[in-house]
């Protein structure tokens, strides 16, 4: 932020501090108004220990809550997101329940170190109802992410920090679970920081999701009395039989099982081969792979033509399921980066990831929804969407900052591509 933004925005807090009227354009609104509830709920914005200890659980009680809790099982896919590459930026990464209160703190001991002079440690609780505006308490309060930069904070003794964060919900019910944060000084100021925690929280959503079907799908339905096995090829390919014997597959296993599965008709020897290479694969070779899917998982696929002898749903299905029944941001994040589809050149499953990618971009763009445009221009697959951000700019109402990042995006495609 540059000098002559924050003395402005100083000058608004030292306004507000002093009882006069603060104008609309003299900060952001999100924080004008945060300002104004954290004053209205008499916060002290001089507090040398902005967010106590919280006294309601004990050291014992609180290890059991945290360990409990559904974002510690997503720490190990957090740290493998962020932390590699914030280890040297002087940040710290921050999980937090649905009241702020903050599971857990990552970063290196001297990062760890300066934000424990602030109290920003694990079992604190940073609402913004306790502290006043900072990103975690905000984020969880508007339900939004959002970007606080020095003295945007309430609390005058975190004003020479800046902090990043946006909340989890879980992908079933849509309730809120938490929140993730990056605080620290430059690079939690920087513009991708916000973007790195939108991104870390959707892949978290979408383990979660995927996690949560996987639970469930002994409970779905079987429309023939029978057991239902499970193919998964948006995470790591894998198949679950329906005793709940797991095994891996390798990409050409998994392609041909989601072949099949797609074509429940049947497919003879030549037309699997086209579906599975655009070269000459042999009809030894596809005989071969049948045969070792054979060996590996048991007979499960019928010959002439070639098709599965047991019911399979796949998280492919999870996707198309969701969208039917207008669960557009659980199916973008079910669907994630593509695992299996977007890696594959077979191109019987290339078809099958345009399709599915259409499919669900059609549904967005028709549902004109902010969160599923927003979910959908944050993934990869909308990434580079003009129409999709420039219905979100459509949709969003003006002074709405998520509007301005739509717009300046919209800027940048058209530059990219040539247009205007």
């Amino acid at each position: 932020m540059a000098d002559a933004a924050m003395t402005h925005i100083r000058r608004a807090y030292e306004r507000l501090l002093s009882g006069a009227d603060l104008p609309a354009e003299a900060v952001r609104s999100v924080v004008r108004d945060s300002w104004l509830r954290s004053v209205a709920r008499g916060i002290d914005p001089s507090a040398a220990d902005p967010a106590p200890p919280a006294r309601d659980l004990s050291a014992d009680d609180f290890e059991a809550y945290r360990a409990a809790h559904p974002l510690t099982s997503m720490r190990p896919l957090v740290q493998s997101l962020m932390l590699d590459d914030i280890a040297d930026a002087g940040v710290v990464v921050a999980l937090t329940d649905h009241e702020g209160r903050l599971l857990w703190v990552e970063g290196d001991f001297s990062a760890r170190d300066s934000a424990a002079a602030i109290n920003f440690v694990e079992g604190a609780v940073w609402s913004e109802d306790t502290v006043g505006t900072n990103a975690p308490g905000l984020a969880l309060a508007v339900d939004r992410g959002v970007q606080i930069r020095g003295p945007e904070h309430f609390a005058s003794s975190v004003q020479e920090w800046n902090c990043a964060a946006a909340p989890v919900h879980d992908p079933l019910t849509g309730d809120l679970l938490g929140a993730i944060d990056v605080t620290g000084g430059s690079a939690a100021a920087a513009p991708f920081a916000l973007a790195a925690v939108r991104s870390v929280v959707a892949a978290v959503e979408r383990e979660l999701g995927s996690r949560a079907v996987d639970l469930a799908a002994p409970a779905v339905p079987r429309t023939r009395g029978a057991t239902i096995s499970r193919l998964t090829v948006l995470g790591a390919p894998r198949w679950t039989a329906a005793d709940g014997v797991t095994a891996s597959l390798s990409p050409r296993h998994a392609e041909i099982l989601l072949l099949l599965s797609s074509h429940p008709e049947g497919l003879n020897t030549d037309q699997l081969a086209m579906l599975l290479s655009d070269g000459d694969l042999g009809a030894v070779t596809v005989r071969a792979e049948i045969s070792r899917l054979r060996r590996d998982l048991g007979d499960l696929i019928a010959a002439r033509p070639y098709r599965l002898t047991v019911e399979v749903e796949s998280d492919v299905d999870d996707v198309r399921r969701l969208l039917r029944g207008g669960s557009l941001v659980q199916a973008v994040a079910t669907l994630g980066r593509g695992g299996l589809l977007a890696e594959s050149n077979a191109p019987g499953v290339v078809e099958l990831f345009e399709e599915l990618r259409e499919d669900l971009r059609s549904g967005i763009l028709s549902a004109a929804d902010p969160r599923a445009l927003s979910a959908w221009t944050s993934s990869p697959h909308g990434r580079d969407d003009t129409a999709a951000w420039q219905r979100l700019a459509a949709v969003l109402p003006p002074g709405h900052p998520d509007r301005a990042i739509a717009v300046g995006r919209i800027r940048l495609l058209d530059r990219r591509f040539g247009i205007g």
